[in-house]
């Protein structure tokens, strides 16, 4: 019998998990064909260490740390983002194995590389018979502006992916090839940050390899192709609505590479530059994420939004590499598997290391001849990735399952247009550990694993990758699919390894101050950030001092209708509500309710709802506190007045990080613009409507409300409300941080900080603007200020706003070099 010490004992949980796992085992499953393996004992164990016998705790675990470092996806046709995946059980492979795989890796990118320059030049392939005319003809891969081009640092290739499948008895091959925009390197990232986190022992235990290494690579890869010593390197994403977006982000940052998007970036006298608050500045290469179709709307796709007119002039005169290189996706198509084993051997004179899944592309009789006649048996797919008519799916489908009028369809679409077509062997699948609500379960994998160019030219492997884990026990890679889990992949050995790191040694960083390069959209996004959640936290007030003095009867006195419909007026001409039929109590609950969460009108919630949409846009540079605020569910529970409150907080909260937290880098400087411009435009708004000489006592309350000034009201004065010093402290008290004068001294100081274009010493527009708005302010008196006055200070806000937009933000087609402007 077990003690309750034993019990607590993870190498007992370890080889009970490891035996009941086994006891049903079945043929290819990598834990169990390990048979007695020190290292899957030693990950259980330390599983164990941490989550006892409770594997669903390791579970929630992992996945709280992956939802901490922010790991996300989506799925076309989705409006929110799905947290990513992942299986507290890694998959292990020792390094002995892992060196097969590596140099069949290396080989297949060697091979491919040399493809692609032969397609895009002499051709001899095609001219040897070793690739048909129309495999590279008739592919939507195949770009022909690129023919004849030489790219930048003399590669096509700099980074590229292998889906792999491992077959019952151990051996690997590769199931699909990734060349034009490879995703995962960042999910494999953020898979092994997930584990070591929750799993801190295990890097020792094992001597797992590390990704830094291989990240380092490649960026002194792509640094070596530039033509600068110290370049500029970009990573170019399609935008926030990118299905790997959180991804792309998140290895940005981690490489120190510009996120841009393609209306970021200009190309001018073929060269590459990005719109900064500073003016142009060089880029020297890109690493795009981007179909390359739409890379340069001028030479390539015309209808692309998302590319940069020019770039292949670019790439043509040689000042910015590209990874990897348009037109580089053509041996990506699945027809093209059908004729690389024939290219290797006759140009290497070797055998595939990692061989294909048997293919055969219809568009040769004899290989349609074979899909025909052994249809039943073979997987259906598209050859070059776009759907045929006679399918209904992109993925490939055992053509077993294809039956009654979908097959006819199938048929009769393979004799019109064979050339869409390919058919390949049903691959099995080993299996791998992934714990459910059942426990640890047997579930096929596929791995993919990524290699990048080095600063030497040669290829380096990620040890490890990530693997993806199918939803159902079903080992068939078709029936497999996309996968539901993931899972670290960690590669072990005997020997220690070093702790290295993508960082340079602590004692050899030159220290800088300056943050770096921000993109004017960059910019552009945190200054309407600041504006959002300003005017929703300004629309909210409005609400909570509706709702705490009218409308809720045990929260005091009310406020008398003349009062109320000024501020029923706020709301409307801000568009929160339209006006209520009466300022009775349920019309004002009504009008209360739908400006709070209408999605219909400028609501609070609405409000939020945009704030949230920037916050997605801009996760590369906010930190992960600041994201999760924004995306938190807006508040359902409770009475009015009780979410109102949860909303203020979350506010407050939001207001408490950007003070405190956000480095006084431009990027916080236009947010605090934004934030300081919509207070002064409130305050502007509010002051004529309640302090004015015609306004009385609830009026002078409200607006001391509005301004969170009540406090600092009865503090200064003990003789009660009075009108002028209320107008004062609200509008021109330099001192009260809430105050109309306290926001434009902060707007002056922000635009004195920012880059300007010229060296004259001039002032520029923007800084003219809120310097004639300071001396206004400044110089006015409580007594006499008059509706008027502050209706002007509200237009030349509005006109400070536009200024501000026209001289750091994108402008659309502007001329790209202003006066004075610097290109560097």
């Amino acid at each position: 019998m077990l003690t309750a010490t034993t019990l607590l004992d993870p190498p007992i949980h370890a080889r009970r998990w490891i035996t009941d796992y086994c006891a049903k085992r079945r043929a290819g499953d990598v834990l169990c064909d390990a048979g007695e393996s020190a290292a899957w004992t030693a990950m259980f164990e330390e599983i164990a260490t941490v989550a006892g016998d409770d594997l669903g705790q390791a579970r929630e675990r992992v996945q709280h740390h992956a939802d901490d470092i922010g790991t996300g996806f989506s799925i076309p046709g989705d409006t929110e983002e799905r947290p990513w995946p992942l299986s507290p059980v890694p998959l292990l492979i020792d390094s002995a194995e892992w060196a097969h795989i590596s140099a069949g890796v290396v080989q297949r990118a060697e091979l491919l590389e040399h493809v692609v320059a032969d397609l895009y030049g002499d051709a001899k392939l095609v001219e040897k018979g070793l690739i048909p005319a129309a495999l590279t003809a008739g592919s939507p891969y195949y770009l022909r502006p690129m023919v004849g081009l030489q790219p930048p640092g003399d590669h096509h290739l700099y980074f590229v992916a292998f889906d792999l499948g491992r077959g019952p008895t151990g051996e690997w091959r590769v199931l699909a090839d990734h060349l034009r925009a490879p995703a995962g390197a960042g999910y494999a990232l953020e898979n092994r940050l997930a584990i070591s986190r929750a799993f801190g022992g295990l890097q020792a235990k094992l001597n797992i390899e590390r990704h830094a290494p291989f990240f380092a690579a490649f960026r002194d890869g792509l640094a070596a192709a530039c033509r600068r010593s110290e370049p500029r390197i970009g990573l170019l994403t399609p935008g926030r609505y990118s299905i790997s977006y959180a991804e792309q982000a998140h290895l940005a940052r981690y490489l120190g590479f510009l996120f841009v998007e393609g209306a970021d970036l200009a190309a001018l006298e073929d060269k590459l530059y990005v719109r900064t608050i500073g003016g142009l500045k060089r880029i020297d290469a890109i690493w795009h994420r981007i179909d390359p179709r739409f890379l340069d709307p001028l030479a390539l796709d015309s209808h692309s939004q998302i590319g940069v007119p020019g770039l292949v002039d670019v790439m043509a005169a040689g000042n910015t590499v590209v990874a990897n290189a348009p037109g580089a996706g053509v041996p990506e198509s699945a027809a093209f598997a059908a004729f690389l084993p024939r290219i290797c051997a006759r140009e290497t004179g070797r055998d595939l290391i990692l061989p294909n899944i048997a293919t055969w592309w219809c568009g040769q009789e004899r290989a349609r001849a074979t899909v025909l006649e052994d249809i039943d048996n073979l997987l259906i797919g598209p050859a070059f990735g776009v759907k045929p008519l006679g399918l209904d799916s992109l993925s490939p489908v055992p053509g077993a399952e294809i039956t009654g009028a979908a097959r006819d369809r199938l048929l009769a679409d393979l004799a019109v247009r064979p050339q869409d077509y390919v058919g390949q062997e049903i691959v099995r699948l080993s299996t791998m550990p992934v714990v459910t609500e059942a426990g640890l379960v047997p579930r096929p994998f596929t791995l993919r694993v990524f290699a990048a160019r080095g600063a030497d030219g040669h290829w380096t492997v990620m040890p490890g990758g990530f693997a993806r884990i199918g939803a159902a026990p079903d080992v068939r890679a078709s029936v497999m699919g996309e996968g539901t889990w993931s899972a670290d992949v960690a590669i072990h050995g005997p020997e220690p390894v070093d702790a290295v790191s993508l960082l340079p040694p602590a004692d050899t960083v030159h220290i800088r101050r300056n943050p770096g390069t921000l993109p004017s959209r960059v910019a552009d996004n945190f200054f309407w950030l600041g504006r959002y959640l300003e005017r929703g936290e300004a629309l909210l007030n409005i609400i909570r001092v509706m709702l705490g003095n009218s409308i809720d009867a045990d929260a005091g006195g009310a406020l008398g209708p003349e009062t109320i419909g000024r501020l029923v007026g706020l709301v409307v001409n801000g568009g929160g509500a339209t006006k209520p039929a009466s300022l009775k109590r349920a019309d004002l609950m009504q009008f209360v309710r739908t400006a709070l969460e209408s999605e219909e009108t400028h609501s609070v919630r609405a409000i939020n709802r945009l704030a949230r949409g920037i916050g997605k846009g801009s996760r590369d540079r906010l930190a992960a506190d600041f994201v999760r605020l924004l995306d938190a569910p807006y508040p359902t529970r409770g009475g009015m007045l009780d979410r109102t409150g949860s909303l203020q907080r979350r506010y407050a909260a939001l207001a408490g990080l950007s003070a405190e937290h956000m480095g006084r880098t431009a990027a916080w400087r236009f947010h605090d613009l934004g934030r300081r411009i919509e207070r002064a435009l409130t305050m502007a708004r509010a002051v004529p409507t309640f302090g004015m000489a015609a306004t009385g006592t609830d009026d002078l309350s409200t607006l001391l409300d509005l301004a969170d000034s009540q406090i600092s009201y009865r503090q200064r004065y003990l003789t009660g409300i009075a009108r002028v010093p209320v107008v004062d402290l609200v509008a021109l008290d330099p001192g009260n941080p809430r105050s109309l004068a306290y926001q434009i001294e902060r707007i002056v100081e922000h635009l004195r900080a920012l880059p300007v274009l010229g060296d004259d010493g001039m002032e520029e527009d923007q800084q003219a603007q809120a310097n004639v708005l300071l001396a206004g302010v400044l110089t006015a008196n409580a007594a006499r200020l008059s509706e008027p006055v502050l209706k002007q200070v509200e237009r030349r806000l509005y006109g400070l706003s536009d200024a501000i937009a026209r001289r750091y933000f994108l402008q659309g087609a502007e001329p790209l070099r202003a006066a004075g402007m610097t290109l560097a």
